[in-house]
């Protein structure tokens, strides 16, 4: 039954807010996680759809250890990144400063149509002066979509820091990287939580029945008021309304973020997949792909950040299950 009067929770969460449209169509990284390893500490791929496997359950504090189980999955398509080149901060009262940067001057032609002014350093080398006062190395990558199975020309760009704590090892593994690839495989293994960044679904405006879940009125009020509509906006003596009152407006195509997902399988074969009449609304997977366990945020073809665990769950195993089955169907 609905819980309703004076003690009642709240209609939806006000850890989202403002509820407005992202500021692009792929996240921004806030935070990252230090890790000791000097390797990327993030990668990125394109939603395909969903699906589902049977595994032998692994968690031995689950009552079905042991036995066959079936769990939903997400397919994400993750053809190689490539490095377009490195940039060190140093951190300072105002926060992290760029001190310099390098462009490779092997950047694929297809970066032109993200960036057109774009152009190569002259130098390639910094001094370790410069090094010694700063405090981070990230990488500037792009993705590779034409190598997916999306008709998509123009890629993403943006920055994933490179992980340990010795600043001349990780600008010695950057530059070695520069105008290079890497690899899903070298960064994530099956078994691994990562955190999934996504733009979701957007849903355009909405009601405050959709929205926030308010409860709907008894049709007798429809004859003199709304039924899907807050009847009460706030108090009389009050000369404003607070930010906790549901209101209609945007909905969908927010940046959100989901911890600890466990990734089930990397595979760069895609013919394990792929239907015969391709993914709906996807087409064919190309290049290697990972399954997730769990849904991800977002709409098919939209891009997804895969990004380390930063508050890992230690009750999930570190090994992945056993697979038994996954599913091809296209009616999934």
């Amino acid at each position: 039954m609905p819980q309703h009067g004076p003690n009642r929770p709240r209609r939806g969460s006000m850890a989202f807010w403002p509820r407005v449209r992202a500021s692009r169509i792929y996240p921004k990284i806030r935070s990252w996680p230090k890790i000791n390893e000097v390797i990327p500490v993030a990668f990125a791929g394109y939603k395909v759809g969903m699906t589902h496997a049977i595994i032998i359950e692994n968690r031995k504090n689950s009552h079905l250890y042991g036995k066959e189980v079936q769990i939903p999955l997400t397919i994400i398509e993750v053809p190689p990144i490539k490095v377009l080149g490195l940039r060190i901060y140093k951190r300072t009262a105002d926060g992290l400063k760029t001190v310099t940067e390098i462009i490779s001057k092997e950047f694929d032609g297809k970066v032109l149509r993200k960036v057109k002014t774009l152009k190569p350093s002259k130098e390639e080398n910094i001094d370790n002066e410069k090094l010694e006062k700063s405090s981070m190395v990230k990488l500037i990558v792009h993705t590779q979509p034409w190598l997916a199975g999306i008709g998509k020309k123009k890629p993403e760009i943006f920055e994933i820091p490179v992980g340990g704590s010795d600043i001349i090892k990780q600008y010695e593994y950057a530059k070695n990287l520069l105008g290079k690839e890497i690899n899903i495989k070298e960064v994530f293994r099956e078994g691994e939580l990562v955190d999934t960044i996504s733009i979701t679904k957007g849903k355009g405006f909405q009601g405050v029945i959709k929205r926030f879940g308010v409860k709907i009125l008894p049709r007798p009020y429809k004859t003199d008021k709304k039924a899907r509509a807050v009847q009460s906006k706030g108090a009389w003596g009050m000369r404003r309304i607070f930010p906790t009152t549901p209101f209609p407006g945007q909905m969908g195509f927010h940046r959100r973020t989901e911890y600890n997902k466990l990734i089930i399988k990397i595979s760069d074969n895609p013919n394990e997949i792929n239907p015969k009449s391709g993914w709906v609304r996807y087409g064919l997977v190309r290049s290697s792909w990972i399954a997730i366990k769990g849904s991800v945020g977002g709409p098919k073809k939209r891009l997804i950040i895969l990004r380390k665990a930063i508050r890992p769950n230690p009750k999930i195993p570190n090994e992945p299950p056993k697979v038994l089955y996954i599913s091809n169907s296209p009616d999934n």
